[in-house]
């Protein structure tokens, strides 16, 4: 903004009357270098063909890598990496809406998948705004993002206990008080990585170390095997999920929990759910295979 605008700017929110929504510009250094050791990330998005990464197809790769310390900080932020695929199937009317893009932009187009693993290789941790669901379709993409730690920056950022108002991007975005041109995979990871090096505003932690603190636990997948089907509710409720689509692991509901709080886990599957000591299957995860289709 010009000194002008943003005088304006300042008026209009003095009035208590406005909120100023400013443009965001990204930066390719947002703190400056101090000797502070750091390692690399990337912030990946994809786009596809649809939810489901055993049928669907990635149409879009995005990854924007940076530099970060240990302590949340973010120093360097590189150029992106972005390549178009063409899918096999005509893209649908529904994903061109959400995602501006169509045939005509990925005819001919391929993800180079050398490019893809030369520019991942460096990275110590991959980060995606819902890591559920890209971790399962650049897995299948390359093997270079099985071998990676990864984070999610919606679900391990407590971005409600911080009075944000949603986890989408943009929902974040207008919070933090700026927008961007939103839905491709780019400009998605440039709002996501402008956020994590902002502070929380009432914790006042910044978004990245909350996020690392989150990625570094240890927590244990307790399968609910054999449950039964009239107290589907109750474990949704508890929080469960349903594994339904993963042949290696069972058709069975799971919570991931922290190590402290599996007797507590344990003690309500057997007297509210089973109704009787039962041996119950759990599978330890860490930030290498959180989010991966291979669990």
């Amino acid at each position: 903004m010009t000194d002008g605008t943003e005088a304006m700017a300042a008026t209009l929110e003095a009035s208590g009357d406005y909120r100023v929504l400013r443009r965001l510009r990204p930066r390719s250094v947002i703190t400056p270098a101090d000797g502070t050791p750091t390692k690399r990330a990337i912030f990946l998005d994809v786009e596809t063909t649809g939810l489901d990464p055993a049928r669907d197809e990635i149409i879009e790769l995005a990854m924007v890598p940076f530099t970060y310390s240990a302590d949340g900080r973010i120093f360097e932020v590189g150029r992106a990496f972005e390549q178009l695929q063409q899918p096999a199937q005509p893209i649908s009317a529904e994903i061109t809406a959400l995602t501006g893009i169509d045939d005509a932009l990925v005819a001919g187009k391929t993800i180079d998948l050398a490019e893809v693993r030369a520019f991942a290789a460096p990275a110590s941790l991959v980060i995606a705004h819902n890591a559920n669901f890209d971790r399962r379709f650049v897995e299948r993409l390359s093997d270079v993002f099985t071998t990676k730690a990864w984070a999610c920056s919606m679900s391990q950022v407590p971005w409600a206990a911080e009075g944000f108002s949603g986890g989408k991007l943009r929902y974040l975005a207008s919070d933090m008080g700026f927008f961007f041109d939103g839905h491709r995979a780019a400009a998605d990871c440039q709002a996501a990585i402008a956020l994590l090096a902002e502070r929380l505003p009432k914790s006042g932690v910044l978004a990245l170390a909350a996020l690392l603190e989150n990625a570094r636990k240890v927590t244990q997948r307790i399968w609910a095997e054999g449950s039964p089907f009239d107290l589907k509710d109750i474990l949704k409720a508890r929080g469960y999920h349903w594994n339904g689509d993963n042949a290696a692991q069972p058709k069975a509901w799971y919570r991931d929990v922290a190590a402290a709080d599996v007797p507590d886990e344990l003690r309500f599957l057997r007297t509210e759910i089973y109704q009787r000591d039962v041996d119950l299957r759990m599978t330890e995860i860490t930030a290498y295979d959180r989010f991966s289709v291979r669990i």
